[in-house]
């Protein structure tokens, strides 16, 4: 049997460029990802980290970038309690489809049973969802989410 992977796809009324562009800009990416900053030039081989008011979240290493097709990278949570988990790897892929993009997101080499694999389960569809909210109404999901909510977003 092979490790446990998740996997999120949705339909984005936007363009592949501007979904890679919400990927991969600082700014934009803090707006829907609950206050989480991503840092990187997201080429192959850069590292990356993410950080909520100047505290590291999660780091890794950009492993595809293929504007703006596929972005790949390596997840390693910057918490105590997952540093005991492997690194697993996010994917994001990027197909449009006339007016609207297909955005698959797949995270995989997880421990099976980890807290990574816990986390990200109820992370990864808030992020998607508040990313796709900024990208069709301009406005993220709104911050005054249940605290329990909000933390699962930022785990993801």
């Amino acid at each position: 049997m092979g490790k446990p992977e998740f996997v999120y796809t949705t339909y984005i009324e936007t363009t592949a460029e501007a979904l890679w562009h919400a990927l991969t800009d600082s700014d934009f990416h803090e707006r829907y990802w609950f206050g989480h900053r991503a840092t990187s030039d997201w080429k192959v081989g850069s590292l990356y980290q993410f950080e909520k008011q100047g505290k590291p979240s999660v780091e890794g290493k950009v492993l595809i970038s293929e504007p703006p097709k596929k972005l790949a990278y390596t997840w390693d949570p910057c918490s105590a309690d997952a540093k005991r988990e492997r690194t697993s790897r996010v994917t994001f892929d990027i197909e449009p489809h006339g007016t609207v993009v297909k955005l698959t997101v797949t995270h995989d080499d997880l421990d099976e049973g980890g807290k990574t694999l816990r986390d990200i389960s109820g992370g990864w569809p808030m992020v998607i969802a508040s990313l796709k909210s900024v990208l069709e109404t301009g406005r993220p999901l709104p911050a005054d989410l249940p605290t329990s909510v909000r933390k699962e977003a930022a785990c993801a």
